[in-house]
């Protein structure tokens, strides 16, 4: 069997998309021993060649995604399965379903946020996205969802049957885990000049992980506890009202910024030595950094929404993510109660290790498998 994937994502500043996608093929590549898998990628940012290292070939086209995009959507060539020599299956691994001559094609959508929360994500992923994702639903072979929360999304939005719809769920990756709470202290303090205890958020600043949510709660208690919050990920769109909300909240001296975490090695150091991590996403496919606070034995607050209670279960604090009175109580409840941190951090643990990527890997390789002659 020769299978072809769209490496695109995996570029040296990876997205949720390209972390998932890395972590799936790294697993994947033992598992199928008889297969070839060759990799596709477009665009201008600088590729992984690690993450590539172990594909049977690689072609990369050096032309930006959108245009190749709009060029396939208008005359249906350069065919995928072609441009590698021919291939049995082809995995879309970031929503677009590209032309092939023969070629099975599975399609991985990660969540439809642009078709179910429009007003929170951007225009530049609204437009087309929401107008293509229905129809490459249809014409795929077979679709990959990280959970089940997305895939009902699909089968409601999409209007696809269930059968064709499998659930490969992340997972943390085996090198990511708790790093000594001293030590993690000592290396933020160190490293980002954040001393004292603090309540940790990773991800996108944009409207839909509710970053104005959690500050608005911290607005309302900062009196009341010595914590710092820490806002850990690079600007998204429509960032900027959040600087002008936490200035007119007086709480900038309170609220540390990080951008961007180029170094991921660091991130198990952050979750390690935070008090809590505060995660009231309005809609996740998935929510990784849930996974990734509780493997490093971080206490967690999140969003009773979308895939986040499938991911959390049992180990995690709930809140409405629109409800700010509600999450303020939520930290003062898990800050004030040594003995809850500790059963949640205990819990985590334990949830986080219900996940694998080679789990994911040997769905993803039974999807293809299913396609295959």
């Amino acid at each position: 069997m020769r299978i072809g994937i769209d490496v695109s994502p995996l570029t040296l500043q990876p997205t949720g998309v390209g972390a998932y996608t890395a972590a799936v093929i790294r697993h994947l590549l033992p598992l199928a021993v008889d297969a070839a898998v060759l990799g596709l990628s477009s665009g201008l940012r600088a590729m992984d060649g690690a993450a590539l290292a172990g594909l049977a070939a690689h072609r990369h086209l050096p032309v930006a995604s959108r245009l190749l995009y709009q060029c396939w959507s208008w005359t249906r060539w350069p065919k995928v399965d072609r441009l590698l020599g021919g291939v049995d299956v082809f995995h879309a691994t970031n929503y677009f379903l590209p032309p092939v001559a023969s070629a099975r094609r599975v399609l991985t959508v990660y969540d439809l946020a642009f078709l179910k929360m429009p007003e929170l994500c951007s225009p530049k992923i609204v437009g087309p996205f929401s107008s293509n994702v229905r129809r490459f639903c249809r014409e795929s072979d077979a679709i990959l969802t990280c959970s089940m929360a997305s895939k009902r999304d699909i089968v409601e939005c999409c209007g696809v049957a269930p059968g064709r719809i499998d659930v490969a769920y992340g997972a943390v990756d085996e090198a990511f885990c708790a790093v000594a709470k001293d030590e993690a202290k000592a290396r933020i303090a160190r490293d980002y000049g954040i001393e004292g205890p603090f309540l940790l958020f990773v991800g996108t600043i944009e409207p839909r992980k509710n970053v104005e949510g959690i500050v608005r709660a911290f607005a309302r208690i900062a009196g009341e506890i010595p914590h710092t919050l820490v806002l850990a990920g690079g600007r998204g769109w429509k960032s900027e009202p959040l600087d002008e909300l936490i200035e007119g909240l007086g709480i900038g001296g309170r609220i540390r910024r990080t951008g961007y975490v180029r170094d991921r090695a660091d991130l198990p150091a952050f979750y390690s030595a935070a008090e809590a991590f505060v995660f009231p996403s309005f809609y996740e496919g998935f929510g990784l950094p849930v996974l990734e606070a509780m493997a490093c034995g971080c206490p967690v607050i999140t969003a009773n929404t979308s895939s986040l209670p499938e991911v959390a279960g049992e180990a995690a604090l709930y809140v409405e993510p629109g409800d700010t009175e509600g999450l303020a109580e939520r930290i003062l409840q898990l800050l004030g109660d040594e003995a809850l941190r500790e059963s949640l951090a205990e819990k985590g643990r334990l949830q986080a290790r219900k996940f694998s990527w080679e789990a994911a890997a040997r769905v993803t390789l039974d999807t293809y498998r299913k396609l295959s002659p």
